[in-house]
């Protein structure tokens, strides 16, 4: 899923508590992947920080990204 407000650009992705913490924990791996794959499609889509909250991880992103963006990242 994907939201745009006015300045943020994000991906949510749902997870339950207990594996946010997880992922949050990895957090620098796990953006280095991200960027590493979706430079490796050519996408001008980055990120540079993920955080979790009530939703579950989310990862802001420089621009809105496009459906075939959305499946590296999953």
């Amino acid at each position: 899923m994907t939201t745009n407000n006015l300045s943020k650009k994000q991906i949510i992705i749902p997870i339950s508590i207990n594996n946010s913490k997880e992922d949050i924990s990895q957090a620098n791996k796990h953006i280095s992947n991200i960027n590493r794959l979706l430079k490796g499609i050519r996408s001008d889509v980055s990120t540079n920080y993920i955080y979790s909250d009530n939703k579950g991880v989310i990862i802001p992103t420089n621009k809105v990204a496009a459906p075939s963006n959305l499946n590296i990242v999953e």
